[in-house]
C-alpha cells in the first residue's frame, strides 16, 4: 500500500511512542495497590510520599509520550490527506472519457472532502487497532494478579464479545457503502443544480429538484439512522464489557471459594484496571466504525485512481515530419467499449496553413479536434503533431479570475503583445464597459460575460499563448456577424495575427470558406472530401450537396428578400454545382418577375457559397470593406492597432475599483459562536428529545457512581469478620452491584441511540432548510458566490453535522457527567479535597476559555480556506482538455497544492494549540492525582482502605475525564462552526414568493400575449448601476420581435426582467394587463417559455430532462421530439426516452442539447416565447431547424428573440435596438434599413446585408 511505503517508517516511530504511553498507563494501578496497602499499615510516611510522587511522575511521563504521539500522528494524517487530494486532483487531469462517465464532479468532490477526511480520521486512530488489544491483555494479566483464576470469568465475557462485534461491524460496513452512494448521488445532483440554477429558475423547476435531492437525503439519513442503531449496539456491547468483566470476575472470585474476600486492594486496583479497560473498549467501537468507513473510502479512492487514463502515446511528436499535423489511417472512439466515432481518417495540415472542417450536426467535427488533442481512444493509425498547441473549445472555458489573468493564462505579461491581442479579438470595446477594465474579475464560468465575450476571451487566451498549432472549435458561432468578420480578418484569416500559424478551424460560417487553404468535409465520422474551396465546388460531391441544402433552405424561405446581385451569385453557384430543378425554377421565377426585393435585406447563408470565380470576387469585396485598407505585414494592421492603443492603455491600466470583483469574499464569523446557533441546533433536536438525553445521562452517571460507592461499601466488609463470612450479605452485595452496573449499561445504550438520532434529526433539518433557502435565493447570490463554496456547505459541513458532531456531543455529555460524578465522590470521601479542587477547576475554566476562541477561529479559517480547493477542482475538471492542450497541468497542480497548503496553514496551528492545551490540562490532572494521594497518606488514620482506594482511583480518572471534557467542549464549539455555516445559508435573502394565492392568474392566462413595458428600469443588485433605463414599449399579441444591440446593451437583461430574475427598480411590466410584480414567481414563470443560450441538461433520462414533473403523456413527449427534429435520433437509441443523459448532457452534441431545449419549449407551449440567443452556440443547420420550428409551431405566440445572427429576425414584425440599457430604435426592420443613419443599418452593414 503506497501510504505504508511512503510513511511506514514514520508511522513505526510514532507507534513506539504509543507503545510507551500504553504500557506506562498501568504503572499507577500498581502503585495504587501499594498505596492502599500503605493506608492500612503502619509504614513510615515517607513511603506514602514516594508512592504519591511516583503516581505524579508516571502520569507526567505518560503525558509526554501521549502528547508527542498525538501531535505527530495528526501531522502525518494531515500530510496523507494532502497527498490523497493531490493524487485525486492529478488523476482528474488525465482521466479518460470512459472513466469520466463513472465519476462526476460531485462524486470526486466527495472523494476530496468526505473520503479524504475518513482516511485522515482513520490514520489518527489506526494505532488503536493494536494498542487497545494490548492494553486489554495487560489489564487482564494484572487482574489475574489480583483475582487469580476468577479473571477467566471476565476473559470469557470479552471473548464472547468478539464475534458479536464482528457481526455488527459487517453491517456497519455495508451501511457505509450505501451511505456513500447516497451521499455521492446527492452531492452530484447538487453540483448539477448549482451549475444549472438559472435554467431551473426560468423553467420554475426548483420544486421538482428539491424533491429529488430530499429523496437522496432521506436515503442518506436512513443509512445514517441504521448506523446509529448499529453504533448503539456496538456501544452497548463494549460499554457492558468492563462491567460484565468486573461482575463476572468478582462473582467468580467470591463464589468459587467462600474464603475469598473482596478487600479494598482487590476491589479498587481491579476497579482502576476496569476503568483503564473502559478507554480501549470505548474506542474499539469507534475504531471499528472508522475502519469500516476507511475501507469503503479506500476502495472508492482506489477505484477512482485505477480509472482509465488518457493514453499519452496516442499523439506522436516527431519533429522530422514535414507537416504540422499528420493523420494517417486513424480510427477513434470515445471509449474502448464504443463503436468508432471517426473512421479511417487521412489528412495533413501543412505548417502555416488554414484548414477548415465542415459537416452536418453529429458528423464528428468537434470529435476530430478532441482526437488531435489525444482525448479519444485510438484504435489504429498514426497521428503526429509537430509543435505546441492552443485550443479554443466550442463552449468557452473561463476561469474565476480577472479578464487579464484569463487571457495571460500561464504566460507572463507583454504589454504590447497583450494589447495587440485584445484589439484583434475585438475586446477593446468590452474593456470600456467592464468596471475595472481588464482587471475586472470574471465570475465563475464567466457568469458576468455574454456568450460572445466568453468566446473572445477564450480566443484571446489562445492567440496570446503564441502556439505553433491552433485548434479552433467554431469560435465564430457565438459572436455577432460584424464581430465575427473582425475576428476572422484580424486573427484567423490569411491576413490575421495567426497567418503564419497552423490553424484547424471547425466552422459553420460558410462565408469564410473562400479564404481558407483547405476544406475537410466530414460525413458520419469519415472524411468525405478534402481540398480547396474551388476544387470541392468543381467536384460536385458532398461539399456541393452541402451547399445545395443551404441554398434550398435560404431561397425557399425568403425568396422575396434576395437582392439582384445576390441572385446573380446564387445562380452562379447553382449553375456550378448543378442545382435541382425545383431550386432552378424558384431562381428563374425570382429573376423574371420577383418582388420588391430591395425593401428588406436579409443575410443569406448562401451568399458566401460562391463559385470559384465568385469566390474571388467575394474575397476582393470583403477586403475592400475592411476598416483599415493597409495590408498586414506579419502582424495586425498598424493603423488598426494605433486607433485603439490609447483606449486600450486606459482600460488595461485601470486599478481595481468598486464593482471590479464580482465574487464576494467568503464571510467568516469572529468571536464565540452565538448562543442563537446553539439554540437553533437544540431546537432542531427537539426540546423534549434534548430533555430526555439530559435525563438519560443523569441516570447513567447515577448508576455509575452508585456502583463505585457500593463497591467501596462491599470492600469494607473485609474489615469485619462477621460481614466477610456472611454469604447472604455477599450475595446481596453482588446482586446490587450487578443491578447498578446493568442500569449503567442499559442507559449507555439508550443515551447513545437518543443522542445519535437527535443529532441526525438536527442535521436533516439543517440540510433541508439550507437547500430550500439556496433554491429560493436570487440569481445575484449565485453570481457572487462560487459554486465550490456552496458545494462545500452541502458536502463537508453537512458531513460534519451528520457524523463528527454526533461523536462530539455524546462525548461532551459523557465526560461532563463523569467529571461531576468524580468530583462528588472524591469530595464525599475526602472533603479537604474540595479546597484544592476548586482553584484547579478555576484554572481549567480559564485554560479552556483561552484555548477555545483560538481553536474556533482556526476552524472557521480552515473551513473558509477549504472552499477554494473545491472551486479550483471543479474549474479544473471543466477545463481539463484546455489545460492539457496548453500543457499547463503542472502549473494547475502546483496551484492546487498551494491552495491545500493555505488550508493547512490554519490546520497546523490548531494542532499546536491542541497540544498546548493538553500539556496544561494533563499537568493539572496529575496535580489532582498527587493531591488525592497525599490526602490519603496524611489522613490514613481516619480513612478506611476502601475509601482511600475509591478516592485515589477516581482521582486517576479525573485527569483523563477533565482533559477529555475540555477537549470535547472545544470540539463541540469548533465543529459547531459547520452548523453556523449551514445556518448562515439557511438565512440568505430569498426571492419573492413562488405562489401567491391572492394574485394567482387564471389558468388560461395569458390568452393574448400582449407585453407592455412602462417606464421600466432595473439593476442586477443593490448598489450597481441600472442595466435597463426607462424602457417603454408595447409588444402586440402574436408579434415577433427581434432584440438587438452591441455587447452590454441590455438584451439579456430584458428577458431576465420578464421572468423577474431581476426585479424592477422602478416602473412595471404587464402581460395581458396583469402587473407581473404582483404574481408569484412560479405563477409567472410557468406561463412563459424560454430557450436559453446555453443548453443545460441534467443527469437522468431524456424523459426527466423534458418533463421533470411527469406532467405530460408519452404521446406529447414524442410529438415534441418530432417537432424538434429529434424523433429519429431518440428512436435510434436503445432505451428511447429512458436514455441516460450524462452529467451536463456531455453524451449529446451541443446542437442536440439545444434541440432538447426546443422540445421543452414545445411541451410547455405558452403564449409568450423568448429566445435568448438560443442559436448562438449551435451550427447553422441546427439554427435553421430551430428557426423553422419556431415559425411554424409558435405562429400564434408572441415571440421575443435576442439575436446576433440578424438574418433570423429580418422577417420579424418589429426590431428593438438597445444601447446602454435604453431603447434607441424600434420599428419594422425594413423601415430601419431605409435609414442609413440608424444603428440597425450599421449592424446590418457589418453583417454584409447592405
Amino acid at each position: 500500500m503506497p501510504i505504508v511505503k511512503t510513511f511506514g517508517l514514520e508511522l513505526f516511530g510514532i507507534g513506539l511512542l504509543k507503545l510507551g504511553a500504553s504500557v506506562i498507563t498501568f504503572v499507577n494501578p500498581i502503585i495504587l495497590d501499594e498505596l492502599i496497602a500503605f493506608v492500612g499499615s503502619n509504614d513510615p510516611y515517607w513511603k506514602g510520599f514516594i508512592f504519591a510522587a511516583g503516581m505524579f511522575f508516571a502520569a507526567l511521563i505518560e503525558s509526554f509520550l501521549s502528547g508527542q504521539y498525538e501531535y505527530r500522528i495528526y501531522v502525518i494524517a494531515t500530510r496523507i490527506r494532502s497527498c490523497i487530494i493531490s493524487v485525486v486532483y492529478k488523476k482528474a487531469l488525465v482521466l479518460s472519457n470512459s472513466a469520466r462517465k463513472n465519476f462526476t464532479v460531485g462524486e470526486v468532490v466527495n472523494l476530496m472532502s468526505v473520503d479524504t477526511q475518513r482516511m485522515m480520521d482513520y490514520v489518527q486512530m489506526v494505532n488503536l487497532l493494536w494498542s487497545a488489544p494490548l492494553q486489554i491483555i495487560i489489564a487482564i494479566y494484572l487482574l489475574w494478579q489480583q483475582l487469580g483464576i476468577a479473571t477467566l470469568g471476565g476473559l470469557f465475557v470479552m471473548i464472547l464479545m468478539i464475534p458479536i462485534n464482528g457481526f455488527i461491524t459487517y453491517f456497519i460496513r455495508s451501511s457505509q457503502v450505501l451511505l456513500m452512494k447516497d451521499k455521492d448521488r446527492r452531492t452530484k445532483l447538487m453540483n448539477e443544480i448549482l451549475n444549472g440554477i438559472k435554467v431551473l429558475k426560468l423553467y420554475a423547476w426548483e420544486n421538482s429538484f428539491i424533491k429529488v435531492v430530499m429523496n437522496f437525503r432521506s436515503n442518506e439519513v436512513a443509512s445514517l439512522r441504521s448506523q446509529a442503531y448499529l453504533m448503539g449496539a456496538v456501544t452497548f456491547a463494549f460499554s457492558s464489557a468492563p462491567f460484565l468483566v468486573s461482575l463476572a470476575s468478582f462473582a467468580t472470585y467470591v463464589l468459587i471459594d467462600s474464603d475469598n474476600v473482596l478487600d479494598a486492594n482487590k476491589a479498587f486496583v481491579s476497579l482502576s484496571l476496569f476503568n483503564i479497560l473502559k478507554i480501549p473498549t470505548a474506542f474499539l467501537p469507534i475504531i471499528i466504525t472508522y475502519t469500516a468507513m476507511f475501507l469503503v473510502s479506500l476502495k472508492r479512492i482506489n477505484k477512482y485512481l485505477q480509472g482509465e487514463e488518457i493514453d499519452p502515446d496516442i499523439i506522436n511528436h516527431d519533429p522530422s515530419e514535414k507537416d504540422a499535423v499528420v493523420v494517417e489511417n486513424a480510427t477513434f472512439s470515445w471509449t474502448k467499449e464504443d463503436s468508432p466515432a471517426l473512421t479511417n481518417l487521412n489528412f495533413r495540415a501543412p505548417e502555416g496553413k488554414l484548414v477548415a472542417v465542415v459537416g452536418q450536426v453529429g458528423s464528428g467535427k468537434s470529435s476530430l479536434l478532441s482526437a488531435l488533442l489525444g482525448d479519444m481512444v485510438k484504435w489504429c493509425g498514426k497521428v503526429n503533431v509537430k509543435g505546441s498547441v492552443a485550443y479554443v473549445p466550442q463552449q468557452a472555458w473561463i476561469q474565476n479570475a480577472t479578464l487579464r489573468k484569463n487571457v495571460l493564462f500561464t504566460k507572463s505579461l507583454d504589454e504590447n503583445k497583450y494589447k495587440t491581442v485584445l484589439d484583434a479579438c475585438a475586446l477593446a470595446q468590452d474593456l470600456e464597459i467592464l468596471p475595472g477594465g481588464d482587471m475586472t474579475e470574471i465570475g465563475e464560468k464567466g457568469i458576468n460575460l455574454s456568450g460572445g465575450q466568453k468566446q473572445r476571451v477564450s480566443l484571446a487566451r489562445a492567440v496570446y499563448s503564441d502556439a505553433d498549432i491552433y485548434y479552433l472549435d467554431d469560435p465564430l458561432s457565438a459572436v455577432d456577424a460584424h464581430v465575427g468578420k473582425h475576428i476572422f480578418e484580424h486573427v484567423i484569416g490569411p491576413d490575421g495575427l495567426l497567418q503564419k500559424k497552423t490553424r484547424i478551424l471547425v466552422t459553420h460560417r460558410i462565408s469564410v470558406l473562400p479564404d481558407v487553404d483547405t476544406i475537410v468535409v466530414l460525413v458520419n465520422g469519415q472524411i468525405s472530401e478534402m481540398g480547396s474551396y474551388q476544387e470541392l465546388l468543381a467536384k460536385k460531391g458532398a461539399f456541393a450537396d452541402f451547399l445545395i441544402q443551404y441554398l434550398q433552405e435560404n431561397v425557399s424561405e425568403s425568396a422575396e428578400q434576395i437582392l439582384p446581385d445576390e441572385l446573380n451569385l446564387i445562380q452562379e453557384i447553382a449553375a456550378t454545382v448543378g442545382a435541382p430543378p425545383e431550386l432552378t425554377r424558384q431562381l428563374s421565377k425570382i429573376s423574371d418577375g420577383g418582388s420588391d426585393s430591395d425593401s428588406v435585406v436579409k443575410l443569406k447563408r448562401g451568399m458566401s457559397l460562391t463559385s470559384p470565380e465568385a469566390g474571388e470576387g467575394l474575397r476582393r469585396r470583403t477586403k475592400s470593406q475592411m476598416d483599415t485598407p493597409d495590408k498586414m505585414s506579419g502582424n495586425l494592421r498598424r493603423d488598426s492597432i494605433k486607433k485603439s492603443t490609447e483606449n486600450l492603455k486606459k482600460q488595461t491600466s485601470k486599478s481595481p475599483v468598486s464593482g471590479t470583483n464580482l465574487t464576494e469574499k467568503e464571510t467568516m464569523a469572529v468571536g464565540s459562536v452565538k448562543s442563537s446557533v446553539y439554540m437553533d441546533y437544540i431546537r432542531s433536536y427537539g426540546y423534549w428529545n434534548f430533555f430526555y438525553i439530559v435525563v438519560g445521562f443523569t441516570l447513567l452517571n447515577g448508576f455509575s457512581v452508585g456502583s463505585s460507592l457500593w463497591l467501596s461499601v462491599w470492600s469494607n466488609d473485609s474489615l469485619n469478620p462477621d460481614s466477610a463470612s456472611d454469604t447472604h450479605l455477599r450475595d446481596l452485595r453482588l446482586g446490587v452491584y450487578g443491578a447498578l452496573g446493568g442500569g449503567e449499561v442499559i442507559f449507555t445504550f439508550l443515551t447513545s441511540i437518543m443522542t445519535n438520532l437527535s443529532c441526525l434529526r438536527a442535521a436533516k433539518i439543517l440540510h433541508d432548510g439550507m437547500l430550500e433557502h439556496i433554491m429560493r435565493a436570487p440569481m445575484s447570490f449565485f453570481d457572487t458566490t462560487p459554486l465550490g463554496r456552496i458545494l462545500n456547505r452541502f458536502s463537508k459541513d453537512i458531513d460534519t453535522a451528520d457524523v463528527t458532531i454526533r461523536f462530539n456531543v455524546r462525548m461532551l455529555f459523557i465526560q461532563g457527567f463523569r467529571a461531576l460524578g468524580a468530583i462528588i465522590i472524591i469530595s464525599m470521601e475526602t472533603p479537604f479535597f474540595l479546597l484544592t479542587c476548586l482553584p484547579l477547576i478555576v484554572l481549567y475554566y480559564f485554560l479552556q476559555k483561552f484555548y477555545i476562541p483560538t481553536s474556533r477561529q482556526l476552524k472557521r479559517l480552515e473551513s473558509t480556506t477549504r472552499s477554494p480547493v473545491y472551486s479550483h477542482f471543479s474549474e479544473t475538471v471543466t477545463g481539463a482538455s484546455s489545460i492539457r492542450a496548453y500543457e499547463a497541468s503542472n502549473i494547475f497542480m502546483t496551484h492546487s497544492n498551494q491552495l491545500v497548503d493555505i488550508n493547512h496553514e490554519s490546520y497546523y496551528p490548531s494542532l499546536g494549540a491542541s497540544r498546548w492545551l493538553s500539556i496544561r490540562l494533563e499537568f493539572l490532572g496529575y496535580t489532582i492525582v498527587f493531591l488525592a494521594a497525599l490526602f490519603a497518606v496524611f489522613l490514613r488514620d481516619t480513612l478506611s482502605p476502601g475509601i482511600a482506594g475509591l478516592s485515589v482511583s477516581y482521582a486517576l480518572q479525573v485527569t483523563g475525564i477533565l482533559n477529555m471534557l475540555v477537549r470535547a467542549t472545544a470540539d463541540v464549539e469548533t465543529n459547531i462552526v459547520a452548523v453556523e455555516r449551514c445556518l448562515e445559508y439557511s438565512k440568505t435573502p430569498v426571492e419573492a414568493e413562488w405562489y401567491n394565492k391572492k394574485t394567482k392568474p387564471d389558468d388560461a392566462w395569458p390568452q393574448k400575449g400582449e407585453i407592455k413595458f412602462d417606464n421600466y428600469s432595473t439593476r442586477y443588485r443593490e448598489g450597481l448601476e441600472l442595466v435597463l433605463k426607462d424602457i417603454t414599449c408595447v409588444i402586440k399579441p402574436c408579434e415577433r420581435v427581434g432584440i438587438v444591440g452591441r455587447t452590454g446593451a441590455g438584451k439579456s437583461s430584458l428577458t431576465l426582467a420578464l421572468f423577474r430574475i431581476i426585479e424592477a427598480a422602478r416602473g412595471k411590466i404587464t402581460i395581458d394587463g396583469v402587473h407581473i410584480a404582483k404574481l408569484g414567481l412560479h405563477d409567472l414563470r410557468n406561463k412563459l417559455t424560454i430557450i436559453p443560450q446555453d443548453p443545460v441538461l441534467f443527469t437522468g433520462t431524456l424523459r426527466s430532462n423534458l418533463d421533470p414533473f411527469g406532467s405530460y403523456s408519452d404521446q406529447a413527449l414524442w410529438q415534441s421530439l418530432e417537432q424538434s427534429h429529434l424523433k429519429s435520433f431518440v428512436t435510434s437509441l436503445e432505451k428511447g426516452l429512458e436514455h441516460e443523459v450524462s452529467e451536463g448532457g456531455e453524451n449529446l452534441s451541443v446542437g442536440q442539447r439545444q434541440l432538447v431545449c426546443l422540445a421543452r419549449a414545445l411541451l410547455r407551449k405558452t403564449k409568450v416565447l423568448i429566445l435568448d440567443e438560443a442559436t448562438a452556440a449551435v451550427d447553422v443547420e441546427t439554427d435553421e431547424l430551430i428557426q423553422s420550428t419556431i415559425r411554424t409551431k409558435f405562429d400564434d405566440c408572441t415571440v421575443l428573440t435576442i439575436a446576433h445572427r440578424l438574418n433570423t429576425i429580418m422577417d420579424y414584425d418589429k426590431v428593438i435596438v438597445l444601447s446602454k440599457g435604453e431603447i434607441v430604435e424600434m420599428d419594422k426592420p425594413e423601415n430601419l434599413l431605409k435609414r442609413e443613419d440608424s444603428i440597425f443599418y450599421s449592424m446590418a452593414k457589418d453583417a454584409g446585408l447592405v
